[in-house]
């Protein structure tokens, strides 16, 4: 039994349920709770050790020595304990605190990447990066054409000095190659083997004396809620989840049952995952699906497929006979002609999938769905056959459904919206897309630029009416769109497994700008309405740093990261800060992987500056400094490492604004052959590798082969968000073949986010704000706290735009208004809320998860949820 058991004030244990392996193992669960809230499972994390074994250990000196060594390694990471990790921690015998210790911090470490030995190609990078990037080339190619065994070296004319090394038999000089610095061949670069004579001993790294306050992080104590909560804040998110966000989701419910779902799960995608996991135990389930998409999306999931069905999936698995009958049942009991409009909507997965469910073996039993069908695969329409008559007779039963040519065939909602558009009657359109809401937001800028202007007033009343029913990420998205007026580049993100992009010109006329004022008030107001319904606030304090911050949005693309910021977020950068891009890769077994860590410099109008990767190691001397490029990860020598140090001030001084890391996978292997793969930035590390420096990390995952992370603009000091990929085919990927195309899609990606146009989480926050409370302080740029005051006479929308606009404000405040507030909304958690306070922190830094209610960017927008439940989660009393 653990000693925690015999703690008479040890907190709640996690939920047993999901600790299927041994007290002491890392399961998965432990894994999720630490990676996304900071939350520690110790009842998973502390090994069983029997009392006889340990009791006469228990004296407070041993104790105390084992956490304060636990603590220092701790902050050497850039984590403390709180306070009932630490009274947790205190009740453990000396046994079970050294393994709880152990487990902990390697969790810890391969969250940041830090348990893996980071062996750059130089070893004492930056000193010994060569400045002449030529020569050093030069003089591999020579050795490796021109030197011959038993000959004398090719450089030097040493005849004693040259031998061969393992596995890939280069001649390498000992002489002229330095094996205390090296960590590869120096002829092609690969990992040798660490035994080989050729490696010498290096200096061993010294460990960071000290860690920078600002960078600390609380870890708190997991109760037996807390995976639950975790799966609710999921499950209750108003947009698509990413992959590691879905595999996370999975891992939550491991264990758990269909008492632990919501009423309502609104992202689609996600209530398809999670019935998928359900309803072989629980086949009603099956009635959570509304359209036949939802069904389609839950057969995708039930294959183990992409439920956002932007993939086919990767092998036809065949499904149970009574699931077949389920979904066919399912599909059979919608209106018909919404469930043929959805069937063609996504017709070529429908037909795969037709091949799974043989729908017209029970066309009989289920005529509709045969119906469906039939009019989807375009079957002739055989009345000798069962099945044909029972189609035929449910035809006649819909006066939609017509016969050409021996097939049955139906006009589809969508393709009347498309010809009313296309003969250039777009009030006809404006009154089929009445009918959809959703539609009709989805398509309002369309309709905006379209109608005449006699036709405007009838837009706006029918975007109040349908605006209610509409999903907040779909107000905030078309809030963007109206307020954006058109620029030189449009930003498109296509459907598929990674975030790529295209950009063409935009060409289009821009909305009048009465009828974007009156549209944005009517989505602005129906926001506030929604905000309006939710419990009251004493006061609120919000940063304004929050303006740099997008509004949530769909995350399907999104990589697996630290931080989870909206693409388009951006934050700040100290003006002299020296940043430390770093990328790490293991490669399979029997096949070589050479990615490469590069960087693009652009002036003010994207001129390009210069770069640095494996063909310049330095620019501008110490500007811009490559370890060294390494072309093999294998795994049995801990993979890859290549870093690149970014000297901010020193690229300002050179011309340079706009820094742009890139990823390429040279041999034009994708990511997801990785065995593991990850690239991150350090700001000002201590050390080679400093893990409490590690300010962003990203998984390396897909089918991409280019990734650029994030862009640093060097005159606003922001590293904004990117996380996009570039289409690549062939072989030899680098900077001087795609520099053109990274400056295009950085360019417009600034130019659609750097405007200020789209919905930022400041706007948000500022919405649930001025409707749920008369007292708002506003901490500005500069630190001073600023206070806006509700006037008796004043509405709540112009209340809002006061406080969203920053106008002046009506009073200055005290610096401690945080700790008098009910809400708390900032980028970096240095204030003191007090107890039970409602806070975002994009960096929560040392807030106590035990004393606060940490909410992130997407319960927010949930809160504005259109239905009471959803809205009741966020602020319910």
């Amino acid at each position: 039994m653990p000693a925690a058991a015999d703690a008479p004030d040890a907190p709640d244990a996690p939920d047993n349920r999901h600790a299927r392996a041994r007290p002491g193992a890392v399961t998965p669960l432990t894994a999720v709770l630490l990676r996304r809230r900071n939350l520690v499972d110790a009842a998973a994390l502390t090994p069983p050790v029997r009392r006889s074994a340990w009791h006469w250990l228990r004296r407070p000196l041993t104790i105390q020595a084992g956490l304060s060594a636990l603590q220092a390694d701790l902050i050497q990471r850039g984590y403390l304990l709180s306070v009932d990790l630490y009274r947790h921690c205190s009740a453990l015998s000396a046994p079970a605190l050294a393994g709880f210790g152990v487990a902990l911090l390697d969790l810890l470490d391969a969250e940041s990447g830090f348990d893996t030995e980071h062996t750059p190609l130089f070893r004492d990078f930056p000193e010994s990066v060569p400045g002449n990037t030529e020569t050093f080339y030069i003089n591999r190619v020579f050795a490796r054409l021109l030197q011959e065994s038993d000959q004398p070296c090719v450089l030097c004319g040493d005849t004693r000095t040259v031998h061969p090394v393992a596995p890939c038999a280069h001649l390498v000089c000992r002489t002229c190659w330095d094996g205390a610095d090296l960590s590869a061949c120096p002829l092609c670069l690969r990992r040798i083997d660490p035994n080989d004579p050729f490696l010498q001993p290096s200096a061993e790294a010294e460990q960071p004396t000290h860690v920078r306050s600002d960078r600390l992080r609380l870890l708190s104590l997991a109760t037996r809620d807390s995976a639950r909560q975790t799966a609710e804040a999921l499950l209750q998110r108003r947009a698509p989840l990413s992959a590691s966000d879905r595999t996370d989701l999975l891992t939550l419910l491991d264990g758990a049952d269909s008492s632990w779902l919501p009423a309502d799960i609104p992202v689609r995608e996600t209530r398809a995952l999670v019935l998928a996991r359900f309803l072989p135990d629980d086949p009603e389930l099956i009635d959570r699906t509304d359209t036949a998409t939802d069904v389609l999306r839950l057969i995708h999931a039930l294959m183990d497929a992409d439920p956002g069905l932007r993939t086919p999936p990767a092998r036809r698995k065949s499904l149970p006979r009574a699931t077949r009958r389920l979904l066919l049942q399912r599909l059979d009991r919608m209106p018909a002609e919404t469930l043929i409009e959805d069937l063609l909507r996504h017709e070529r997965a429908w037909k795969r999938i037709a091949e799974n469910l043989h729908p017209f073996e029970f066309a009989a039993r289920f005529p509709v769905a045969a119906l469906a069908f039939a009019i989807l695969r375009r079957t002739d329409l055989e009345l000798s056959t069962p099945a044909g008559r029972a189609i035929a007779a449910e035809a006649s039963r819909h006066p939609f459904v017509r016969l050409a040519d021996g097939r049955l065939v139906m006009t589809t909602f969508a393709a009347r919206v498309e010809s009313a558009f296309a003969r250039d009657r777009p009030d006809q359109a404006l009154d089929l897309l009445r009918q959809r809401p959703g539609e009709l937001v989805r398509r309002l800028v369309h309709l905006a630029r379209t109608l005449p202007p006699e036709h405007h007033a009838l837009l706006v009343e029918a975007l109040t009416t349908a605006a209610s029913d509409v999903s907040p990420a779909v107000l905030t998205a078309a809030l963007g769109q109206v307020r954006t007026p058109p620029g030189d580049l449009r930003l498109f993100f296509p459907r598929g497994a990674t975030a790529r992009v295209w950009t063409a010109v935009d060409e289009r006329e821009p909305i009048p700008s009465g009828l974007a004022s009156a549209l944005s008030g009517v989505l602005t107001g129906e926001m506030l309405r929604r905000a309006t319904d939710l419990p009251r606030w004493r006061r609120a304090f919000l940063d304004e740093e929050l303006t740099r911050l997008a509004a949530p949005a769909s995350e399907r693309t999104a990589s697996s990261s630290l931080l989870r910021m909206t693409r388009g977020s951006a934050v700040p950068i100290p003006q002299d800060e020296m940043l430390r891009l770093f990328l790490h890769w293991v490669e399979p077994s029997g096949r070589r992987i050479d990615l490469d860590l590069s960087v693009a410099v652009f002036d003010d109008e994207w001129g390009f500056v210069g770069l640095c990767d494996y063909t310049r190691l330095r620019f501008d001397e110490d500007a811009l400094v490559h370890s060294g490029d390494l072309t093999s990860a294998p795994a049995p020598g801990g993979g890859s490492t290549e870093f690149v140090d970014l000297d901010l001030r020193a690229l300002r001084r050179v011309g340079g604004r706009y820094v742009l890391p890139v990823v390429f996978s040279y041999n034009d292997v994708p990511f997801d052959v990785l065995e593991r793969g990850f690239v991150g930035v350090m700001r000002q590390p201590d050390g080679l590798f400093d893990p409490a420096a590690v300010d962003e990390r990203f998984d390396l995952s897909g089918p991409a082969k280019i990734l650029m992370p994030f862009g640093v603009d060097l005159r606003t000091k922001e590293l904004r968000w990117y996380d996009v990929n570039l289409g690549a085919a062939g072989y030899g990927h680098n900077i001087a073949r795609y520099g053109g195309r990274l400056g295009l899609m950085s360019a417009t990606l600034e130019e659609v986010y750097g405007s200020g146009d789209r919905v930022s989480l400041w706007e948000i926050c500022c919405w649930h704000a001025a409707a749920r409370t008369d007292e708002i302080a506003v901490r500005c740029a500069d630190g001073s706290v600023v206070g806006y005051l509700r006037d008796v006479a004043e509405d709540v929308a112009a209340f809002a735009r006061r406080v969203t606009a920053r106008l002046e404000p009506d009073r200055a405040w005290d610096e401690d208004a945080a700790s008098r507030s009910d809400f708390v909304a900032v980028l970096t958690g240095d204030v003191t809320p007090r107890p039970g306070t409602e806070v975002f922190a994009l960096h929560p830094r040392l807030l106590d998860r035990g004393s606060v209610a940490l909410v992130d960017a997407p319960q927010l927008l949930a809160g504005l949820a259109p239905d009471t439940r959803a809205r009741a989660s966020l602020g319910a009393s």
